[in-house]
């Protein structure tokens, strides 16, 4: 491995290209690609490796750059894109398309505020409106884990028990644009962790297939049927890969839930990116003055860890859901999620939903703190608590 001062875009770019070569004995990669702030460096990246068996192809829109992704997929090479917020807008219906096709193709989304109005800062918005697609979504808190996931993600895609697409997500500038120390390992390292992709459902140019038909409502069921045992199958097979990682590189890529004093906590934390980062030591400082506090950092999201964010919750009676994103009437996507994981569960538990860092807000440790203030005051939950909004108090009640 060398160990290298990179961008998490670079690091992102180098892991698809890396994983893209490590298939040039079976029937190589592909890479759709279309330019969006701030995504771009990802796809430059890309664009100038050196495919021993290869192509990128450069295409008109976002929609189009899924679907050379889709096409290249099917022919049985390993495909791979990237994008970010109005470009995974608009490239959608292929999107969903994809996880119905069940390819294996890893995206790494950059996460940006959706406009109009427009923002190219960090919000989490654009990937989570992608949520109930047949795809698996993990969220990184830096630029290693950016890496390591993001080839994580190709063995599990290409799984036979799984054969999802996956989706790797960071912040936008925070961790795409920001530079630290990040291991790169070399081509023979990704070349023996990542076998050759054998997909069993590919084209054939002797063999006649018909894909994406019409089928009968039957028939519609039982292949979402199969998508939903899949998706079960997925911690499992997770642990199976993140094990084969740890041994061919000597690190752990980390846990698809991660969590920091929460052995005792009476209060927990829940976050997802660099906001764990932040809230990480917060707890860290409240805990060396006697505060029960922990945190849990949720960088699987889909499918989502229900018992294993119960079992890390044990200990608690109030937890605090921060949510850098925002579905327009129903409050944070993540704390839907969490609600919805404890029902049924627990009774006695006050999950509280604070949606900070939206449209690119900073969240400071100041921030973390008057958030844990507030928290501990409450008797009960209330409806999502906005940060930011008003100049004179950073969480209004």
């Amino acid at each position: 491995m060398t160990l290298q001062v990179v961008t998490g875009n670079h690091a992102a770019g180098y892991a698809l290209s890396t994983a893209g070569e490590a298939n040039r004995t079976a029937r190589g990669a592909a890479c759709g690609i279309y330019p969006i702030t701030p995504q771009t460096e990802i796809v430059e990246y890309v664009a100038k490796f050196p495919f021993s068996k290869g192509r990128v192809v450069p295409v008109e829109s976002e929609h189009s750059a899924m679907g050379v992704t889709m096409g290249a997929a099917l022919g049985g090479a390993r495909s791979f894109t990237a994008s970010s917020a109005n470009g995974l807008a608009y490239m959608t219906e292929n999107i969903m398309v994809a996880g119905y096709y069940r390819l294996p193709i890893v995206m790494v989304a950059v996460n940006r505020t959706l406009g109009p109005p427009w923002n190219i800062w960090v919000d989490q918005g654009d990937t989570l409106m992608l949520r109930d697609f047949a795809w698996l979504q993990f969220y990184c808190e830096d630029n290693q884990e950016v890496l390591d996931t993001t080839l994580l993600a190709f063995r599990l895609a290409e799984d036979h028990r799984i054969l999802l697409p996956v989706m790797v997500c960071m912040d936008a500038f925070i961790v795409s644009h920001t530079q630290m120390e990040t291991d790169l390992p070399d081509q023979a390292q990704v070349d023996r962790f990542l076998p050759d992709l054998d997909l069993k459902h590919r084209l054939r140019y002797d063999e006649a297939r018909t894909i994406g038909g019409l089928s009968w409502p039957q028939e519609g069921l039982s292949m979402r049927l199969e998508i939903d045992e899949a998706m079960g199958r997925v911690p499992e097979v997770f642990q199976e890969c993140r094990s084969a990682f740890t041994e061919a590189f000597g690190r752990d890529p980390g846990d698809q839930l991660q969590t920091f004093e929460t052995e005792d906590a009476e209060t927990v934390i829940v976050a997802t990116g660099t906001m764990a980062t932040t809230a990480r030591e917060v707890v860290r400082h409240r805990r060396e003055a006697g505060e029960r506090i922990g945190l849990v950092k949720l960088k699987m999201f889909r499918p989502f860890p229900q018992e294993s964010l119960r079992q890390a919750c044990r200990p608690a009676s109030r937890i605090a859901v921060l949510d850098r994103n925002y579905a327009a009437g129903s409050g944070g996507v993540f704390w839907q999620d969490t609600r919805a994981a404890f029902q049924g569960h627990r009774d006695d538990l006050l999950i509280q939903n604070y949606l900070a860092g939206l449209c690119g807000g900073d969240v400071t440790p100041a921030v973390i703190e008057q958030i844990l203030d507030d928290l501990a005051d409450r008797t009960e939950a209330g409806s999502p608590a906005w940060i930011g909004i008003d100049e004179h108090s950073e969480v209004p009640v």
